[in-house]
């Protein structure tokens, strides 16, 4: 009888036959696969560096959107000063792949989780910070810290997180916000470092004035509760936070010192809908699915690229195509093209096809590496395979 494979035989063979493509032609890779334009992800990269560098600011992006570790050592070899997740097991595989300034953005209050974020901060070089925005959270961060036998003072940045709009994670502005801040001095293992203040449904608000509006008001929470600490002589030493669709505006308010922009360097459709901001560096589509026609009718061409490939949360990809093209759902490996005017034509039979996420985060969560591609996605070549490190973490 044949063996049965070992667990994991398939993932790394899928991986070695994609190491075969390294070298040659974009034509060579298979589909449907998750592909980086370098050329355009390297300028986002650069773009967003100098906009943080010329406002004086500090740059931290989200590597939830991207969760890998190579990605993530690139953006702090171009200027930033570490990298936000949102998972403990986010942040566990970057630490452990060499990323050494982490902050977890999100409240975590689980006992095993903080048991394994504790035993990092002992037994790994990498600075990690957390945000809190209960009591109890701060507890027990506390606690495990002490159970791993981490002594030394302030060996956590902690960031309490207000709630900005919202309406999700973080305490209301000025007072409530305060009594965490006090905890959390009372503890020497942790040190306030300051606030958490990221207004998550405001990146996805099309027109630019609503944008405006939702931001003055977190502007006005943030100011709120500085100066209820600062009242209580408690000093506020950086306020976090910021995203791809209203950066901009924190930039300029004079109360942000760190941006967490993540997004930018792919660029999904999702937030290429937003109405540009003229202040803003222009970010190019830097993330596609590769696929290919695999079943064609008179009014329609079906690929194999479905939900599987792709998320749908923010609706469905745009198609790469020089002619008008539309997406819609085939399930959960087929998706439907079908022309947007008669003067444009169905690709042909096994012909390949770009399609733009809707949503990178998500989308880059569903695959193990994604293929980085140099010199255009028409005529480039394969130049390396990008393992997704934190693919599946979740806890």
């Amino acid at each position: 009888m044949n063996a049965r494979p070992e667990p994991g035989h398939f993932a790394r063979a899928r991986r070695d036959r994609a190491q075969g493509w390294v070298g040659h032609s974009v034509s060579a890779v298979d589909t449907p696969a998750l592909v980086i334009d370098l050329d355009a992800m390297e300028r986002n990269l650069a773009r967003m560096a100098d906009f943080a560098r010329s406002h004086g600011l500090r740059l931290r992006p989200h590597a939830k959107m991207h969760k890998s570790a190579e990605i993530a050592k690139l953006q702090m070899a171009h200027g930033a000063v570490g990298v936000c997740v949102q998972k403990t097991d986010e942040a566990l595989a970057l630490a452990h792949a060499g990323v050494t300034d982490i902050y977890i953005s999100n409240e975590v209050v689980a006992p095993a989780k903080l048991a394994r974020l504790a035993q990092a901060v002992h037994g790994l070089p990498t600075r990690f910070a957390i945000a809190v925005d209960s009591a109890l959270g701060v507890e027990r961060l506390a606690e495990a810290l002490v159970d791993a036998g981490v002594s030394r003072s302030g060996a956590i940045d902690v960031f309490v997180e207000i709630d900005v709009g919202h309406g999700r994670c973080g305490v209301d502005a000025g007072a409530p916000a305060l009594a965490l801040a006090r905890l959390i001095q009372n503890h020497a293992v942790l040190r306030f470092a300051g606030l958490q203040a990221y207004h998550g449904s405001a990146q996805h608000k099309r027109a630019s004035a609503e944008r405006d509006a939702a931001l003055a008001a977190s502007e006005a929470a943030v100011r709120e509760t500085m100066d209820s600490l600062s009242a209580a002589g408690i000093a506020v030493p950086l306020v976090t936070g910021a995203g791809t669709g209203s950066f901009v505006r924190e930039a300029a308010s004079g109360v942000w010192g760190e941006l967490q922009a993540g997004s930018y360097l792919f660029m999904d459709a999702d937030y290429a809908a937003n109405e540009a901001d003229p202040a803003a560096p222009v970010f190019e589509h830097a993330l596609f699915i590769k696929t290919a026609v695999m079943s064609l009718a008179e009014d329609r061409a079906v690929c194999d690229a479905g939900h599987k490939s792709h998320a749908i949360d923010s609706g469905m990809p745009t198609v790469w195509w020089p002619g008008g093209l539309s997406y819609t759902s085939g399930g959960d490996e087929h998706g439907i093209l079908r022309v947007t005017s008669g003067q444009d034509e169905l690709p042909a039979l096994d012909e390949t096809v770009w399609l733009v996420p809707g949503h990178c985060d998500p989308t880059v969560n569903l695959h193990d590496f994604a293929v980085g591609v140099r010199g255009g996605l028409a005529a480039g070549q394969v130049e390396r395979l990008i393992d997704i490190d934190a693919r599946g973490a979740l806890a």
